[in-house]
C-alpha cells in the first residue's frame, strides 16, 4: 500500500473557498486502478494560515504513479492553478510505503 499526501497552508479566510474547491471537484479517482480512499484533512490553525492536507490510498506506490501520468490525472488538476490564491507557496507532497495496518479485529504487515 502506499499513501500520498500533499499539504496546504491555506491563507487565513480562505479556508470555506479552499473547501469549496474540493467538495465541489471531480476527482476522476474511482476510474482509476489501484486507488483505494481519499480524505481531505484540516489540520491546525496558526497566525497566517490554517494547514490541510489530500490523503489518497493506494494500492501500491506503481499504481500511484500510472495515476500521476493518467488522462485522469490530468483532468482532475486541469483547473488547480487558479486557486493558487488560497494557500502560501505549492502544496507539499510526502509519498508513504506502509509497512504495517492495524484495523479492528486485524492487523497486517507489508
Amino acid at each position: 500500500m502506499f499513501i500520498a499526501m500533499n499539504r496546504f497552508r491555506v491563507k487565513k479566510g480562505s479556508e470555506q473557498d479552499f473547501e469549496k474547491v474540493w467538495l465541489r471537484r471531480d476527482s476522476h479517482l474511482a476510474k482509476v486502478p489501484g486507488f483505494v480512499e481519499f480524505h481531505l484533512l484540516k489540520g491546525p490553525e496558526h497566525e497566517d494560515f490554517t494547514l490541510y492536507a489530500s490523503h489518497t490510498v493506494w494500492q501500491s506506490r506503481a499504481t500511484f504513479e500510472a495515476w500521476t501520468r493518467s488522462e485522469e490525472f490530468r483532468a482532475a488538476h486541469r483547473d488547480a492553478g487558479q486557486n493558487k490564491p488560497l494557500y502560501i507557496d505549492h502544496p507539499q507532497f510526502e509519498g508513504f510505503e506502509v509497512r504495517q495496518t492495524l484495523s479492528r479485529g486485524k492487523a497486517a504487515v507489508a
